[in-house]
This record gives structure tokens, C-alpha cells and sequence, in this order.
């Protein structure tokens, strides 16, 4: 399962990219022949990690059921990623020489007759056809018909306290076929799903932040509570609006004019239109003109209790207004996931690619890199690919739990944000002074401790980290070309001598405490109700649309043309005055806010919690001078989107 986060290069190296063919896989997995199924080759990374011997729980039934897919490699699968290298890298003669949707497909997409074979072989091991697209074979049959097809035993394995199917060995096709399949994913039944991280809970009943607050930083300080970090410290901000955000990444007068922006999410927020309307005209952004808000969904949902359905309408709600109040003429087009499944999530991701609806995709949810099995990773960089030769680029927010330590006990990063064919966006707290003037940024990491009973001191400052940017150095991913020279050797090789991936690549506003305002449409508290409400909101869920809708502004300094995949010019750019050079203490000093909640989420009926929340504490992650793991080559400064500019 995938989590929505409210609140993720100059060349791609070929190891970190080359999609999965005949067994080789974009994680540097080799290709090898099956010596136990003889003119068969192996299908490398669909054995999950977990299934080991010690798991298994013996063979399954053959009469149980199995639906799985079959991802095909399309004609020249190499061929894909060193395009998509080239046409994205400002050295390259090919930058900027982009297919259209039908030219990519004709060139590297599966033929007639690869589909055809994939078909008879599938359905001469008894399993049923369910559906064909551009990017894969849907089939459905039993175990029996299953092991039959992939050359495999499937057994039932423990993972911690639940059971669940995998092959007992690496799958396998037949060797004639190995040039048509790039993988196959649905013969492990263990849940592959994203989920939202958004620092509030699902707004099914209705949130609002409790004051005071500060309608700029530092404008309200908290004088009658105790020092934090050697003085008095301000309230945390009501909430920034588009003016805020624009004026501290340098938007000028852009407004993303001419520029499409997708954003993917899984299900619908059934009031999003009148929200969006609703919330820009309260906060002075240009009213949304006919047509510029565009919803692409499916004809049904399905598992919306596994996936908290409702948790992602204010998921899209935060997308959607803050790439309108950052890039407020841009078009929004909202594609919707049929669930938060990673199957139905690379279907959105594939209506982008295969329909080129926007040129820029946001995209704020995630899951830790352990979860995502290496099957999975290829063909949602086989979608990445495929989108950068069409001149399509794909942001994905870098996580909200830091190092991931404290969730999920290992140190490790997200995926797809650990995609070398991403651009993955950190997080960071925003300072932005009266009139709107950029004072600083931090990165960001909060550290909450509670007020006393008596209200003079704070019981257990500094307190225990709560939330901050995902990013680090990917177990997985070997280090992108675009990375090396920039990124510290000690992060790269973190994990291997022969480097890794290391994320995030840039950065912008995520921490609730310095967050965005947002409208959404809510219960409330008497369980009947609906009515629209406002509440401030963070998460690299922020800065991921908030780049998206940057890049907007700076596709428009370019004259319209369409930036693609942007991390060769991302990484050109670094150490100059185009980006804010974030670090963890700007100030010379220890940073914090004062926040005031309502203990029932909505009101003071149920008491209030005063707490410190401070800045730039990320678990072991940390923002420093140069390139960083918590906010990359930094945030857009003035320069940035007119750097953009063709000259």
C-alpha cells in the first residue's frame, strides 16, 4: 500500500537505470539463466525478500485463486532509458528533442506480436486474459495454472503476524519470450499499497488548528509561556497563503501560464471544486477560469476501508490549492487511483504518460523503500522513462518520518521517491517575515515537548522527534550520473562502496508548524453536518506540489517548452545563487514555535495542549552547507525560475 503525504540529473549511469530485461533489473540485479527450467530465463527480483526458508509455511492450495500481471518490456527496453537519458541531460545534442505520447509508443512500446506471444503462452498454462494495455497482460487463474506459467512453486510464508503467498523461487518465462517481459507482479498476495503521511488525521471529522497563532514568523511571540532555546520563541503560523509562498521562491510575475500540471493520488475528494474555488477566493488567488480544473478517475474504487478512502480528499484538497496559489493560472488535471494499491496507482501514473495530460506530476505518496519489492520498481521506472522521452516530469515527495527509524526501525529511504528517474523533494521549515520578505529556512525536523501542568517549564524538553523529511541513501538504487560530484562521497556510499542513490534532490516549505492554509469540505462534530473549514497543514505532501507548481512557473520563463525530467539541470544548477542554501541553524541559535491544539481535534471543549515544536531537528538526518539529505541542492531562490529561461 502507498501513503499520500500531506503535509519527493546531468545523465542517468546505465546501472542505475536499465529497466529489468530477461532478469536484469534497474537495482543492479544480473540476468541469469534458469538452469533448473531449461530454454527458460529467470524473471530476477519476484522472489520477495521475505520469503525465505525459515517462513515457509509450506506449498499453497492449488485451487486458490491468483491475479497478477504481466509488464511488458516493449521493443527496445535499453533503448528507453538511454533516450530518456539523453533527452534530459543540457550536455546532450538530443536535450529537449521529445516524443510525443504516440511516438513513444510506436518506438518503444510492446508490438502486436509481443502481445500476442505474452497472450498464448499465459493462456496455454490455463490462466484467463483479463485485460491488455500499453503496459501489461492482466490474468487471473489458479495456483496451479500459475506455477505452470512462471516456472515456480507458490508457497504461503509468515510475515510477521500474517501469512502470505510468494513463489518459493524465483519466477521464469520462456527464453523466446524474455525480450517482451519486463516483469511480473501479483504472485506474492502481500498488501503493496502507498499510504498518506499528512500530519493531521483523516479530515473525515472536521480539524482546526487552536491559536494563537502568528500570521508571519516571529509577528506573535509567546510571552507568557516559558523560553525554549534561550528566549522567548513565536506562535506557530496560521497558516501561509499562495502571496507567502510566491514571494519566497522568487515566482516574480510568473503565474504558469500555457503549463499543465498533473497530480496523482488515489481516489476523489467529491467536493474538490467547490473547495478550490472557495479557498482562492477567500485568499486573493486568481479565481479558477473554466476548464482549468480537470478530473481523470476511475470508473470504480475499490479496497477504501484497507486504504482509508476519505484520509486522501484532503490529500488532493493540499495539492490541488497549492499548486493554484503558487502557479495560479496553470492547469490542474487530478488523476485518480482506483485505490492506494501500487497496481492502481501505476495505472494513474501510466494515463499521464500514456495521454500526456501535463507535462509536470506531483505526486505525494510513498512508502519505505524495504516495502517496495524490486518487481514493482521496474515498472514504475520503466513509467518514468517513458515519461522523460515525452519531456514528462515526475516529482514525488521524500517522506515525513525522517530516517525512518523511529517508524519502521531501519534507517532507510522512500520509494518511488528513490527512483533515479524522479525528482524527489525534501522538506523544509519556512521563515517568511513581514511583507512577505524570505528570512530563512531550516530543515525540517520537529522535536515536541508539552507544558507542565503549572505552566512554567516544559516536562521533558527538548523532547522526542515526532516528524521531519524523508531522504538518505537508498539500499537499492545505484547512484545516478546526474548525483556524482555533488552529493558527498560519505552519503553516497553509505550503503556501498560503488555508490547509491541519495535523496532528496531539492527541496521546499513541509513543516506543519510553518505550513500552508488550506479549505476542505467536513464533517463536523455532530457526525451530520458537512460545511467548508480552513486548517493549516505541512508534509513534504507540501513541497511536492509546491516544486511541481514552481517548475510550472519556470516551463513558462522557457518560452512553454516543457522541462521533462529535471534532475540533470537541477544538479547544473547547484551551489548557485538560484537555490537557498538551507541549513539547520540560519540563526545562530536554537529555533522553535509554540503550538496550541485542541485535544479533540476540533475544539476547546475537550482542553487544550501547549507544546514547543522545534526547527531543524531531523532524527539523524541534517542540513548543512552544500548538497544534504534532508533538503538536497536547497529551495528555489530569486534567479531560479527565470534560470530556466532559453538564452
Amino acid at each position: 500500500m502507498r501513503s499520500n503525504r500531506a503535509k519527493v540529473r546531468a545523465g542517468v549511469s546505465v546501472a542505475a537505470t536499465l529497466p529489468m530485461l530477461a532478469g536484469a533489473l534497474a537495482l543492479g540485479i544480473p540476468a541469469a539463466h534458469a538452469a533448473d527450467h531449461p530454454l527458460r530465463d529467470l524473471l530476477a527480483g519476484t522472489r520477495p525478500a521475505w520469503a525465505t526458508a525459515k517462513a515457509d509455511q509450506g506449498a499453497t492450495s492449488d485451487s486458490a485463486q491468483v491475479s497478477a500481471r504481466v509488464y511488458l518490456a516493449g521493443q527496445d527496453a535499453a533503448g528507453l532509458a538511454a533516450y530518456a537519458k539523453a533527452v534530459s541531460d543540457p550536455k546532450s545534442a538530443s536535450y529537449g528533442k521529445y516524443l510525443t505520447a504516440r511516438q513513444a509508443q510506436s518506438r518503444f512500446g510492446a508490438t502486436e506480436a509481443q502481445v500476442a506471444a505474452v497472450k498464448a503462452w499465459l493462456t496455454s498454462a490455463g490462466l484467463k486474459v483479463t485485460g491488455v494495455t500499453r503496459h501489461y497482460v492482466s490474468v487471473t487463474g489458479d495456483v496451479a495454472a500459475a506455477e505452470k506459467a512462471f516456472g515456480t512453486q507458490l508457497h504461503n510464508f509468515a510475515k510477521g503476524a500474517r501469512t502470505y503467498r510468494a513463489p518459493a523461487s524465483t519466477a521464469s518465462l520462456p527464453a523466446n519470450l524474455a525480450d517482451a517481459v519486463l516483469t511480473v507482479t501479483g504472485l506474492d498476495n502481500a498488501p503493496h499499497m502507498a499510504t498518506h503521511d499528512d500530519r493531521l488525521p483523516p479530515p473525515d471529522t472536521v480539524f482546526r488548528n487552536a491559536g494563537p497563532f502568528s500570521s508571519y514568523y516571529g509577528s506573535n511571540t509567546a510571552s507568557t509561556l516559558p523560553d525554549a532555546y534561550g528566549g522567548k520563541i513565536p506562535y506557530a503560523i496560521k497558516g501561509y497563503t499562495g502571496k507567502q509562498l510566491r514571494a519566497a521562491y522568487g515566482a516574480g510575475t510568473r503565474t504558469g501560464k500555457g503549463v499543465r500540471v498533473a497530480i496523482t493520488d488515489a481516489y476523489a475528494s467529491p467536493t474538490i471544486a467547490y473547495d478550490a474555488g472557495t479557498y482562492a477566493g477567500k485568499h486573493g488567488d486568481a479565481a479558477w477560469k473554466t476548464g482549468q480544473l480537470r478530473q481523470v478517475l476511475p470508473t470504480k474504487y475499490t479496497n477504501t476501508k484497507a486504504c482509508s478512502a476519505a484520509g486522501w480528499y484532503g490529500e488532493e484538497t493540499l495539492d490541488v490549492e497549492a499548486v493554484h496559489a503558487v502557479a495560479p493560472a496553470a492547469g490542474v488535471t487530478y488523476v485518480g487511483a482506483a485505490s492506494c494499491m501500487d497496481n492502481d496507482l501505476l495505472d494513474a501514473l501510466g494515463k499521464v504518460v500514456d495521454h500526456h495530460l501535463a507535462d509536470i506530476v506531483s505526486n505525494s505518496w510513498g512508502e519505505v523503500e524495504a516495502a517496495q519489492t524490486p518487481d514493482l520498481a521496474a515498472a514504475y521506472d520503466q513509467v518514468f522513462q517513458l515519461g522523460a522521452v515525452e519531456g514528462i516530469g515526475f516529482y514525488f515527495s521524500s517522506g515525513d518520518d525522517g530516517d525512518e527509524v523511529a517508524s519502521s526501525g531501519t534507517k532507510q529511504v522512500d520509494s518511488p521517491a528513490n527512483s533515479a528517474w524522479v525528482t524527489a523533494v525534501g522538506g523544509t521549515s519556512l521563515a517568511v517575515g513581514k511583507v512577505d520578505t524570505y528570512l530563512w529556512e531550516t530543515g525540517w525536523g520537529t522535536e515536541k515537548a508539552n507544558l507542565s501542568a503549572d505552566g512554567k517549564s516544559w516536562t521533558d524538553f527538548p523532547g522526542a522527534f515526532t516528524s521531519g523529511a524523508g531522504g538518505g541513501t537508498s539500499k537499492t538504487v545505484a547512484e545516478p550520473s546526474y548525483q556524482q560530484g555533488v552529493v558527498p562521497e560519505a552519503l553516497a556510499k553509505a550503503n556501498s562502496a560503488d555508490g547509491n542513490r541519495v535523496v532528496p534532490d531539492i527541496a521546499a516549505i513541509a513543516d506543519p508548524n510553518t505550513g500552508f492554509l488550506v479549505g476542505q469540505t467536513q464533517t463536523m462534530p455532530d457526525g451530520r453536518t458537512q460545511a467548508y473549514s480552513e486548517y493549516r497543514i505541512g508534509g513534504t505532501s507540501l513541497a511536492a506540489p509546491t516544486i511541481a507548481a514552481i517548475q510550472a512557473l519556470a516551463q513558462e520563463a522557457r518560452g512553454g517548452t516543457p522541462i521533462g525530467f529535471a534532475n540533470p539541470a537541477i544538479y547544473a544548477k547547484s551551489g548557485s545563487k538560484v537555490y537557498h542554501d538551507v541549513t539547520d541553524n540560519p540563526t545562530g541559535s536554537g529555533l522553535a514555535v509554540a503550538r496550541v491544539d485542541f485535544v479533540n481535534g476540533y475544539d476547546s471543549t475537550g482542553g487544550l495542549a501547549t507544546s514547543v515544536r522545534s526547527l531543524g531537528k531531523d532524527s539523524s538526518l541534517q542540513a548543512v552547507k552544500g548538497y544534504d539529505d534532508v533538503t538536497g541542492v536547497g529551495t528555489p531562490a530569486n534567479g531560479y525560475v527565470e534560470s530556466y529561461r532559453r538564452r
